[in-house]
């Protein structure tokens, strides 16, 4: 538990930090840990997907890049543990379905 807790509190501080490569790190611990703990994320899904979902409507292009691609990955891990967080979701994916950059539109 104390292990889930500290993974979770470096996966928050990576997420909202302020330089996009820290962010972008955060992006992929996410991933990682959806890999390897998923039960970790599906009981914290809210709390993890307010922070990550900055991540999808990012100021930097890269970083909001790599969320979508990201998120592309996690909803075939998670699947049903997304149910809590899809109305935020679809609003994040849909805001980007705009972007004026491909590689974001794409992603979207």
């Amino acid at each position: 538990a104390v292990e889930g807790r500290e993974s979770l509190q470096k996966l928050y501080h990576l997420l909202e930090a302020k330089g996009f490569q820290t962010r972008m790190e955060g992006v992929a611990l996410l991933l990682d840990l959806c890999k390897s703990s998923p039960q970790l994320i599906s009981t914290n899904i809210v709390q993890i997907f307010d922070y990550f979902v900055l991540r999808i409507n990012d100021t930097h292009k890269r970083v909001k890049e790599k969320a979508l691609d990201v998120l592309a990955e996690i909803i075939g891990l998670l699947e049903d543990a997304l149910n809590p967080v899809m109305n935020c979701l679809v609003e994040g994916i849909t805001r980007n379905l705009n972007a004026k950059d491909p590689g974001v539109h794409a992603a979207a």
